[in-house]
């Protein structure tokens, strides 16, 4: 055998191979579900879209398609995922260390404008986060770690620019508090206007920098 390999180790090699390849198919085979997923809901809305609606977008069964996350909860929990994944590629919607007051406002403001151009995308959030308060639903630990993960840069970025009155976690999440509940408010009255309503809000706790004169 060349190199010093035994058969029972080219066999195992082989084996090896053929394991990580379907592996790779089946991450990738994954991926174009979420983000076929993603369009579908956009599209024709959370409570309009069914497991079949899904399976058929990307030619799988229904139990084909659950075969890649378990079941329907574990789907959604993990369409959510996906969604802030492209949102904080495509828009920078998570605050970072690089991020001020300023540009918190522009960016925190610009999610929520695109957020009322899906709303099944945020059907789906809201119906999702409701289900999960019990501890035992499969999105509890998404939304719990989202949340703090969220309240922890927003109180960063904020921190300097507040009043001293307001401490800084109080601030970060009444910010997302009302921003999750201007959602639920628009989904009843559609004709809301979440960007400027979050504006207001941003202009009393974080005030944009005056320009110069």
């Amino acid at each position: 055998m060349p190199f010093g390999f035994g058969k029972s180790s080219i066999v195992r090699f082989t084996f090896l191979m053929a394991r990580r390849g379907s592996y790779a198919k089946g991450v990738a085979k994954r991926e174009e579900i979420l983000e076929r997923a993603l369009d579908v809901i956009a599209r024709e809305g959370f409570r309009r879209t069914s497991v079949k609606d899904l399976a058929e977008a990307v030619g799988l069964s229904q139990a084909g398609l659950l075969h890649y996350f378990g079941t329907k909860e574990r789907l959604f929990t993990e369409i959510l995922r996906k969604r802030d994944e492209l949102d904080n590629a495509a828009i920078g919607s998570t605050p970072d260390a690089g991020m001020d007051a300023d540009d918190l406002r522009e960016r925190w403001v610009g999610v929520i404008r695109h957020n009322q151009q899906v709303p099944g995308l945020v059907h789906l959030f809201a119906a999702m986060s409701v289900d999960a308060a019990d501890a035992e639903h499969p999105a509890h630990e998404y939304f719990t770690e989202r949340n703090a993960r969220l309240r922890e840069a927003l109180t960063d970025v904020m921190r300097d620019r507040l009043d001293p009155r307001i401490d800084p976690e109080t601030a970060s999440r009444l910010l997302q508090a009302v921003s999750d509940g201007l959602q639920l408010q628009w989904m009843l009255e559609p004709d809301l206007d979440m960007a400027a309503t979050t504006t207001a809000l941003l202009d009393l706790i974080v005030p944009p920098t005056e320009e110069p004169t």
